[in-house]
């Protein structure tokens, strides 16, 4: 009982907070940056090791200020993704500009799905909001369940407010192939860390070996969906652009690793554009080729 209500708690003070105008809740943001970057020094280590492995020709100073820049974005995505639990759908029409939707319209007039994948960059959260309003066809938004229930109900219900459909990774492959006879459009994020039973494949990304998973090009091929890239950034706080890249159009003619590499290559270059706006406070490289036995790379 305590713990439901706990719960009930939580969770209206959370809607009651997404309530709050942008303008109030960035005023948070710049309380909760001065917490998170100048007293609990959230997650430093993480941070700056992440930081200097992937940037080592970068000076000490240059690497301190991605860390802040960071933390003061990571401050704003926080109240941003709060907002998304009451954020009417004309707002966020407003906050996402889509870019190159006829692309995406023209695979499915040539009678196949896409398949869209992104990285934990920018608000992908409000991305995927504003991708659930488009297009007639089915919306496919996979997700990795999180470790808390209340939490994982909770993200599912904000997720799922506009229409897509939410499909946890684990089955991702069985849906696609029931719904093999339907146009549709699926993403994921590719930048995951898998589970060390899960590593299959290394690859280079941000100066260092990186496991990933290689659902994106099996489920491709699996499909003969076209593989795009979702190119989230942002213009200015709280406001952003998704563009949709064509990466591969015939999957299935590819090489092995092919589409994965590419899309861990495009990420790459989008983050060393602006390297504050993606996820450095996770735990992105802990586990290393030489803790595996029998990989390639």
């Amino acid at each position: 009982m305590l713990k439901k209500i706990f719960h009930a708690t939580v969770g209206g003070l959370l809607y009651l907070l997404s309530l709050l105008p942008f303008p109030i809740l960035y005023l948070i943001s710049d309380l909760l940056f001065v917490i998170l970057y100048w007293l609990i020094r959230y997650r430093k280590r993480v941070i700056d090791d992440n930081i200097e492995n992937s940037f080592p020709e970068k000076s000490s100073s240059e690497r301190k200020q991605i860390r802040k820049d960071y933390l003061r974005y990571l401050s704003d995505l926080i109240v941003e993704t709060v907002k998304l639990f009451s954020i009417s759908e004309e707002e966020v029409k407003k906050r996402v500009l889509v870019t190159n939707t006829d692309f995406i319209e023209q695979c499915f007039r040539n009678g196949q799905s896409v398949i869209g994948i992104l990285g934990h960059y920018g608000n992908w959260e409000m991305a995927g909001l504003r991708f659930s309003q488009l297009f007639s066809e089915k919306r496919i938004i996979v997700y990795k369940p999180l470790t808390s229930q209340f939490f994982d109900r909770m993200m599912l219900k904000m997720r799922s407010r506009f229409g897509a459909t939410l499909v946890s990774m684990k089955q991702t492959t069985r849906k696609l192939v029931e719904y093999k006879n339907e146009r549709s459009i699926t993403v994921l994020v590719g930048d995951q860390t898998p589970a060390k039973p899960e590593i299959t494949y290394f690859t280079d990304f941000l100066n260092q070996p990186t496991a990933v998973f290689l659902g994106v090009e099996k489920l491709a091929k699996l499909t003969n969906s076209v593989v795009v890239f979702c190119d989230i950034r942002r213009v200015k706080r709280g406001y952003y652009t998704c563009d949709f890249v064509n990466l591969f159009e015939n999957p299935r003619l590819t090489e092995e690793h092919e589409i994965t590499k590419a899309h861990v290559k495009y990420l790459e270059e989008v983050i060393r554009v602006q390297p504050e706006f993606w996820l450095w406070s996770h735990k992105r490289w802990k586990y290393k080729p030489e803790d595996m036995d029998g990989l390639s790379a």
